[in-house]
């Protein structure tokens, strides 16, 4: 098939490029970076912003399925940046689908979009987002994601069939997220452990999520069939939950860090998020807050998934090990500190 992947640059949708070319597809990538290395693997990248209908309608043309994976992450107060980016920038690729007659969309999605700020534990897709909990716990992220996924699975059809998938705290290789944001906050004394910290999450390595991607994009059958994901969200993880702070703990210890020794409780974070959140609004401030309520409920609370529905409808199975991931992790993070050292020595 001729692909498209919005965010092919990016940490996952480097991941779906790199496997849909390694299978023969045809490949074109919507981005605001030049990206040499998918030049060189024979990608047709696009300079856009997710945000420019006109780029998106562009980069949609000719194209059988797209792979939605761009995205603005984080928890900064800039809710109108959200929008624009999450929200609106779905909307543009879903207006940019219609336009071009592609005939799939695959919607990279995220558990956050259900969460409530309790414990959930085997949660399956029945549950709906809570959009009240969420606007009102100013987690814009989570929010306007899910305001897109209810875009996205609305806009199902047997012209263009869609998807939305959801995977859990995404890790490995080349992460520019999750993995150096803890590093960064151990080594500077600012990592708290929030809660008592039997906490369980889902966890997914990058390579698990980017082969479900790919699963869903051949799974979406013609509308009516029963095995078709068409219309429906799926969770994704490793299949089996870790304990939070052990497994935070595991990746510090990659790169001789100890793990978190200072801790405070799930009311103490909690308030100390309020605070935040309401010292930045009247401030004006648009970044990220060192704590908010989201950020104290998703460090303390239980929230992994039932991946059943995935495995029945997608076919999909974990086939990279917790363990050979994380051992995979650690050789990337080794020649990052290798690199980081030689440079620094160099300076």
């Amino acid at each position: 098939m001729h692909a498209l992947v919005t965010g092919g640059g990016g940490f996952l949708g480097r991941y779906i490029v790199e496997m849909l070319v390694a299978r023969g597809d045809r490949v074109r990538s919507l981005g605001r970076g030049a990206y040499p290395e998918l030049v060189t693997l024979g990608v047709d990248v696009v300079r856009g912003d997710i945000r420019d209908p006109s780029a998106v309608a562009a980069a949609c043309r000719n194209i059988d399925c797209v792979f939605h994976a761009a995205a603005l992450p984080g928890i900064s107060m800039n809710r109108r940046l959200f929008d624009q980016v999450n929200r609106f920038g779905t909307l543009a690729v879903l207006a940019g689908c219609r336009e071009a007659g592609v005939s799939r969309l695959v919607f990279t999605s995220s558990p956050s979009v259900v969460f409530s700020g309790e414990d959930q534990c085997g949660v399956s897709e029945l549950v709906q987002p809570d959009l009240a909990w969420l606007k009102t716990n100013r987690a814009y992220y989570s929010l306007t994601k899910a305001r897109a996924e209810q875009a996205v699975l609305a806009a199902n059809s047997w012209i263009l069939r869609t998807c939305a998938l959801r995977p859990h705290l995404i890790w490995g290789p080349r992460d520019t997220h999750l993995v150096p944001r803890l590093i960064a906050r151990a080594r500077s004394g600012r990592l708290r452990r929030v809660g008592d910290g039997s906490n369980l999450v889902d966890i997914i390595y990058v390579e698990n999520a980017a082969e479900a991607h790919l699963l869903a994009a051949d799974s979406l059958l013609p509308a009516g069939e029963a095995a078709s994901p068409a219309g429906k969200a799926y969770f994704l993880s490793q299949g089996e939950p870790v304990n939070c702070w052990q497994w935070i703990g595991e990746i510090l210890a990659l790169v001789g860090l100890p793990p978190a020794k200072k801790s405070m409780s799930f009311q103490t974070a909690s308030r100390l998020g309020t605070i935040c959140e309401s010292v930045y609004r009247l401030l004006g401030l648009r970044s990220e807050p060192p704590m908010t309520r989201f950020l104290a409920a998703q460090l303390a609370k239980s929230h992994w998934f039932d991946i059943s529905a995935a495995r029945r409808d997608l076919g999909y199975q974990p086939r990279v090990t917790t363990a050979e991931g994380m051992q995979r992790l650690g050789e990337w993070l080794g020649k990052v500190e290798s690199r980081g050292t030689s440079a620094k020595n160099q300076g």
